[in-house]
């Protein structure tokens, strides 16, 4: 009786050891915006890619505590190595690291390999699936190009063609050989398009209405275990995943605490994550005042009923929450779309319409109205805490309503009987500006209305949820809209591509075409970071303040509220989700491994 009992508990303690997520721990959380699917070819905004991050993995990620961001290897053997100057990459596929189960695998246990990251690398550049991450390889990987360009006129990408700079030499090893040398390669293995997916599950779900989308077969830590669209997404931890031990090296003494608490755990610890959509500001913070939530993004409108300044409001001290809190590696911008009739093209007088609006609009009065002093006024393109980032560099570019009045004077715009001004050949024009149907929209709305009222330019504004105004800018169809742009990676040309003409229907949601700073771009994106690139940058910052396709805006802090039984939280720069580096400590105060918390009593 004794040995069969010694033997259950050897079974138990196994079992633990090998799925180390307790089902009793759920993280609740939540997004002010909705996702639109999880393909990592096929979306492209944040909320999406925060889930595509626990379902799928990249051969590179980065350290959980090193600041700055700092590139460790995921399913990756070692970081790539190196060689012919930056042109060759050879990267080796960890062993043994095996997809989710799924009907496409025929009941088979299908194991990653090297070919799942070369098949993932050209789902993006296939003209059928119209991925908005296709410029991380245009240009880039020799004979990818032309299989793509081959795909155009025969209508079907040839997955099974060989492809010089992108080969397999054998089952866990890739290789990509590049046209130009390209030192940040191994940020864009670290970047969650290029996570790998089978192409078996493709394959079976092509022709199934968004199954690509709402069906994600991964290897990560979590499964997508219920999706509400727009509403709700569950995710549950994954019992065949490998694991790893939480070993990370403290930067401060904040990560001191953390590393104490966190140090040896057999990652991930929490078993269910719950995500909540909830785009009104105040729904969230009574959701987190109400203990609905363990984690939530303070938005800049909430700021004054939990901060004082840049620390928590004292009854949220003494209720145990925690602050972690960064400048967001982002930059917010106003867009003129450059293909638009009224306020597109490079014309002396269309060039100064949209100056005359840059100038209107008070940055300082949205930091202080809109985002409550949770903001500061970008001056540069490359915001901080990224490589290329310049804190000296002032942008020309003001708040001087007087002086944006006489340039419309000057250029034409002459004011009609109602007070509004016409387009220089005497029609009167409106300015469409798209926003959000959230509260920051609706203020952002009045701000700019004032804005381009105090110039003399009539203003409607055109509402949509945020998934249908990414494709409608996309297909060039928003005139105006303000954006913003967080680090895919820590890099500056992460930022500067955002204008490249040949990112139109990508990234530059602009879709400006200016010749001068393609030039410049196609220049700088073959030089390593340093003073030649950065003399570059300069260059192109001065000839966005000179055609002004954009406006800059803010870069936000980021405020995460975290409940006292989140263990081990520190916002990354980086990472968009943290939830596979933390835990949840039971209510009782006792070892968190117990696995008593209060999720198991709720």
């Amino acid at each position: 009786m004794r040995r069969a009992f010694v033997i259950l508990i050897v079974a138990f303690v196994a079992t633990v050891s090998a799925h180390a997520a307790d089902p009793n721990k759920v993280l609740r959380t939540v997004f002010p915006v909705a996702e639109t699917g999880f393909d990592p070819a096929g979306v492209q905004d944040l909320y999406s890619a925060t889930i595509e991050q626990m379902l799928f993995e990249t051969l590179l990620t980065y350290d959980y505590l090193a600041r700055p961001a700092k590139l460790v290897p995921l399913t990756a053997e070692a970081l790539p190595e190196v060689s012919d100057n930056g042109k060759t990459y050879t990267v080796r596929v960890k062993k043994g690291i095996y997809f989710i189960d799924d009907p496409a695998f025929k009941g088979k246990k299908r194991e990653l390999v090297a070919a799942d990251y070369a098949y993932a690398l050209k789902r993006l550049i296939d003209p059928k699936i119209r991925s908005p991450w296709a410029w991380l390889v245009e240009g880039k990987i020799v004979g990818l190009d032309e299989l793509a360009e081959a795909a155009k006129k025969s209508g079907q990408f040839d997955y099974d063609a060989p492809v010089e700079g992108l080969t397999t030499p054998d089952r866990y090893t890739l290789q990509i050989k590049l046209r130009e040398s390209d030192y940040n390669l191994p940020y864009i293995l670290a970047h969650e398009p290029t996570s790998a997916v089978a192409r078996e599950v493709i394959d079976t779900y092509r022709d199934v209405a968004g199954r690509a989308m709402s069906n994600p077969v991964g290897t990560g830590p979590y499964v997508l275990k219920q999706w509400v669209r727009s509403s709700k997404i569950v995710l549950e931890a994954n019992p065949a995943y490998r694991g790893f031990t939480w070993d990370f090296a403290p930067g401060d003494a904040e990560d001191a605490s953390i590393v104490a608490t966190m140090k040896g755990k057999k990652m991930p610890q929490i078993g269910r994550i719950e995500v909540s959509i909830m785009e009104e500001d105040q729904a969230r913070l009574l959701a987190f005042q109400n203990d609905e939530l363990d984690l939530m993004n303070l938005e800049g409108p909430l700021a004054p009923n939990v901060l004082d300044g840049d620390k928590l409001k004292p009854e949220f001290v003494k209720k145990g929450i925690k602050l972690s809190r960064i400048v967001d590696p982002s930059i917010g911008y106003v867009y003129w779309n450059l293909q638009d009739p009224i306020v597109g093209g490079l014309s002396k007088e269309k060039i100064a319409l949209r100056r005359a609006m840059a100038m209107a609009y008070d940055v300082d009065e949205e930091i202080r109205v809109v985002r409550n002093g949770q903001a500061e006024e970008v001056q540069y393109p490359v915001p901080p805490g990224v490589v290329g980032h310049d804190s000296h560099y002032r942008s020309p570019v003001r708040y001087d309503p007087v002086l944006a009045n006489k340039l419309l004077d000057w250029f034409g715009y002459k004011r009609g009987a109602d007070g509004y001004r016409n387009l220089p050949d005497g029609k009167p024009f409106t300015i469409r500006y798209a926003s959000r149907p959230d509260s920051l929209g609706r203020q952002q709305d009045e701000l700019w209305k004032k804005a381009l009222d105090g110039i003399g330019i009539r203003m409607q504004v055109q509402k949509d949820r945020f998934p249908e105004l990414l494709k409608l800018e996309r297909q060039c169809k928003l005139m105006m809209r303000t954006a913003s742009w967080i680090a895919d990676y820590p890099d500056g040309d992460n930022f500067m591509q955002l204008l490249y003409s040949k990112y139109i229907g990508q990234n530059n949601n602009g879709c400006a075409k200016i010749p001068e700073y393609d030039a410049l771009y196609e220049k700088a994106m073959k030089l390593p970071a340093g003073p030649e690139r950065d003399r570059l940058y300069h260059d192109m910052a001065r000839i966005i303040e000179v055609y002004a396709p954009w406006r800059l805006d803010t870069s936000t802090y980021r405020n995460m509220l975290i409940q006292p039984r989140v263990v081990g939280f520190r916002k990354h720069p980086i990472l968009h989700a943290e939830w596979a580096y933390i835990d949840i400590a039971p209510a009782n105060g006792n070892d968190v491994a117990t696995g008593l918390g209060r999720r198991a009593a709720n």
